[in-house]
């Protein structure tokens, strides 16, 4: 049976199906065959799945299907990021290449008079909350069409405080309406979110596409904070996958500068991804790091979220994440569809004890490395880092809170140039 025939045994309409055959797109992924049906049937669906795992198709399958050309705004997608908003986007247009209609990605960070002229024409729209509201207060968009709303990365979105934004959206739309919601995770939050907008929606699962066969899970630590950047760089030189990309993910901004900064200086092609650079900055490096001009993306949870990117192959926590959930999201990058895969995560002594208690009570195989023997590499000074309280220039900011909490450890260390830590 081909892939085309399995796609129409689902319901999708024969433009996108044109578009299916023409992308050589493979069997349907599980979310696409467990939502599909209930989507193109009109229901409310609540999909659980992760970043890459075909969503928009689904979910793109009822908005092309159920909207018409020329009859204002029908169809709207709401996402927690630009980069995701842009992604989305594309995908629609690309998938609505038979059936044309217009599409308009509205977003922060860029002019809003374009998105303006746009939207008198549009069809469907893609945004972030924002500026959506910008323009519901500007009066430059009607909601009172809507037939599709979707919720992309809704977990993502109320993680970043987008709840009573989304709420706001929602409360200017048709009570008839038919309701997507999408997330990697379902979390009571969003579980109430469903409950309170939606009416009886399907629930439907997707398992990871991250293969734990596949992917190989070390941990280094407890790691000196004055060798914990010239680790990195160590394990980023002894990576056998020349041909792979890597993600380093951290905190703060001003981590991800510093280490971009650093990085390069080691002879490391490596760009930094985060809130803080306009969208014109930030698609550019996104491509340049897709087109792997730049093999190690340096990032932000934030920034990261909700981006498919593809052939990563080793995914470095230089910053232990916050919580079990956000650990998953992370690994989830590599790994995936069959591919081998390695997450890195380097562990500093004062965040040993809350790395043992994050992890205790969850059955990852994550095995301990000893600490290489490392020669700790000068990075060059500048003002941040000096301004930072790191005078070794290792990528490890702290904010002035923590440098008043740990001032001890930040004493230089004693210990020569070459020195070997283990657990």
């Amino acid at each position: 049976m081909s892939n085309i025939i399995k796609f129409k045994q689902l319901g999708v309409i024969e433009p996108i199906l044109q578009v299916c055959e023409e992308q050589e797109f493979i069997t349907p992924t599980e979310i696409q065959r467990k939502s599909i049906p209930h989507v193109i049937a009109g229901r409310d669906v609540i999909g659980e799945a992760a970043t890459g795992s075909g969503k928009t198709l689904a979910f793109a399958s009822a908005i092309i299907q159920r909207t018409e050309k020329g009859q204002g705004v029908q169809s709207l997608v709401i996402t927690p990021t630009r980069e995701l908003a842009q992604q989305v986007s594309d995908m629609i247009i690309q998938l609505s290449k038979y059936k044309p209609l217009r599409i308009t990605s509205i977003y922060g960070g860029v002019s809003i008079n374009p998105q303006i002229r746009d939207l008198r024409k549009t069809d469907i729209v893609v945004g972030t909350p924002g500026r959506i509201l910008d323009h519901i207060q500007r009066g430059s968009i009607k909601l009172n069409r809507i037939k599709v709303l979707v919720l992309d990365e809704a977990d993502r979105l109320l993680d970043m405080g987008f709840l009573p934004d989304v709420e706001r959206i929602i409360r200017k739309l048709p009570e008839y309406r038919q309701t997507l919601l999408f997330s990697a995770t379902i979390a009571s939050e969003v579980s109430r979110l469903a409950q309170q907008y939606m009416h009886k929606p399907i629930d439907v699962a997707a398992e990871s596409l991250v293969d734990p066969r596949k992917l190989a899970q070390f941990y280094y630590g407890p790691v000196q904070d004055s060798l914990k950047y010239s680790l990195l760089v160590h394990l980023i030189n002894q990576d056998k996958n020349k041909d792979g990309l890597s993600m380093i993910f951290t905190n703060t901004r001003r981590y991800a500068d510093v280490l971009e900064r650093n990085l390069v200086h080691a002879g490391i092609n490596a760009t930094a991804l985060h809130g803080g650079f306009s969208q014109h900055e930030r698609s550019k490096r996104l491509r340049s790091f897709h087109n792997q001009q730049s093999k190690v993306l340096v990032a932000t949870d934030v920034a990261a979220r909700g981006l498919d990117i593809q052939g990563v192959t080793t995914v470095f926590n230089y910053d232990l994440p916050e919580s079990h959930k956000q650990y998953i999201h992370r690994i989830g990058r590599t790994a995936r569809a069959g591919k081998a895969g390695k997450a890195v995560t380097l562990v500093s002594q004062r965040d040993n004890e809350k790395f043992y208690f994050m992890f205790r009570d969850h059955r990852l195989k994550i095995q301990k490395n000893d600490v290489p023997y490392v020669q700790r590499i000068q990075t060059p000074k500048s003002k941040s880092n000096r301004s930072n309280g790191n005078s070794r220039g290792n990528g490890n900011y702290r904010s002035n809170r923590n440098r008043r909490s740990n001032r001890s450890q930040e004493r230089p260390s004693p210990r020569s140039q070459t020195s070997r830590y283990t657990i």
